[in-house]
């Protein structure tokens, strides 16, 4: 059965739960919080309504802060990155992720489905005690046991229900092949290509500073390559990005700060590329695709999402894990990459209008499978 809201709903009524580890627009919060924005602003194009849950302190940038954002007060969660295989569940005391879901609970019958961004144990445990149907975005692959659980039994639950972001992503779990795989998008007109970088080169890297993301080796093949690497995202760990700069005393890395989606693809769109050297796998990443709507070529190493990315020799080239020296000689073949076809590439496979049909799809599906339920 497909679900058909009536006249009356024809637009949905939807409310997003934000990652709790992070205010929106501080950058702790990695790709979920470009993720979420973006989400929430093809749902609104597609004639759709949304309210957005979200840590206090918390702001939308450009268009997407029309939509309505409920700041809610709290301890920030420790971000999942940090455990251990065997960690278990934890809550801080005035835990924003639990004050979060107890509004969510006082509010639900308002909509007509909660949309999950939060990587943690509680929101898929509460599924169960909610009226409305409850979708989770699951940002990253398989990291802990409890967490590997709590999906797969929810997914148990209410089948579609569990959405990854790439195939990658969705291998490191023993149940993916059960989730729905659903890309990301951008909004592409905040981004201008530049097809002739500027004159003095330099590269790019661009993420939270933290060790799963492998910035010393961007910074070793920069080095070795002879031209600066500027860095650009949040540094939650001061102590790691001074230990980095003590490893790496020859210089030639400078860190830019943290910086809203205009001045970044400024900066950005001069570089002569952008390098992707994580640890882990990562679910996706965004900033592949900001670069390659810059016109950016994406040197990235074969793991996790960018490997779904970058097409080796055509907008890039995908070097084997953890190899300095393949990322050397990819800095080397850069030429040989054309920018126009960089920014072919992410108008025809990750813009924003894409992305809104795959989610809004996955989310009719999901209410449609509700509604039988009840029936």
């Amino acid at each position: 059965m497909i679900f058909q809201p009536d006249a009356a709903q024809s637009s949905l009524k939807l409310l997003f739960v934000s990652t709790p580890v992070g205010a929106l627009g501080s950058g702790l919060g990695g790709g979920v919080e470009l993720t979420l924005q973006n989400i929430a602003e093809a749902m609104v194009q597609r004639g759709h309504q949304v309210q957005i849950l979200a840590p206090a302190g918390s702001k939308l940038a450009g268009s997407a802060a029309q939509i309505p954002l409920l700041p809610i007060a709290g301890t920030l969660q420790p971000t999942a990155q940090t455990q251990g295989r065997e960690s278990p569940v934890l809550l801080p005391e005035d835990s924003v992720l639990a004050n979060c879901w107890d509004y969510a609970r006082q509010v639900e019958h308002q909509f007509d489905l909660l949309l999950n961004f939060a990587y943690d144990w509680l929101p898929f445990y509460l599924s169960s005690f909610f009226q409305r149907p409850v979708a989770h975005l699951v940002s990253m692959g398989s990291l802990t046991a409890a967490m590997d659980q709590i999906i797969e039994q929810t997914l148990n639950y209410f089948p579609q229900t569990i959405g990854l972001h790439s195939q990658a992503q969705a291998d490191t779990f023993r149940f993916g092949d059960r989730c729905r795989v659903l890309g990301n998008g951008l909004d592409l007109s905040l981004y201008q290509p530049v097809y002739e970088p500027a004159a003095q080169p330099y590269l790019a890297w661009v993420g939270r500073i933290a060790p799963e993301k492998g910035i010393e080796d961007a910074i070793a093949a920069a080095q070795a390559s002879g031209l600066l690497l500027k860095i650009w995202g949040a540094m939650p760990d001061q102590a790691y990005w001074q230990s980095i700069c003590e490893r790496y005393p020859g210089g030639g890395f400078r860190y830019e700060g943290f910086c809203n989606t205009q001045q970044l693809q400024q900066g950005l769109g001069q570089s002569r590329a952008l390098l992707m050297t994580p640890k882990w796998i990562e679910a996706f990443g965004n900033v592949a695709i900001e670069a390659l709507a810059c016109g950016l070529p994406v040197l990235a190493y074969r793991r996790g999402g960018p490997a779904e990315i970058v097409e080796s020799g055509q907008t890039g080239w995908l070097v084997e894990p953890d190899s300095v020296a393949g990322l050397v000689v990819a800095i080397g073949q850069i030429g040989q990459i054309d920018r126009r076809i960089c920014r072919q590439q992410a108008e025809a496979r990750f813009s924003m209008a894409a992305m809104g049909e795959r989610v809004e799809a996955w989310l009719m599906e999901i209410l449609a499978e509700s509604v039988s339920h009840k029936r």
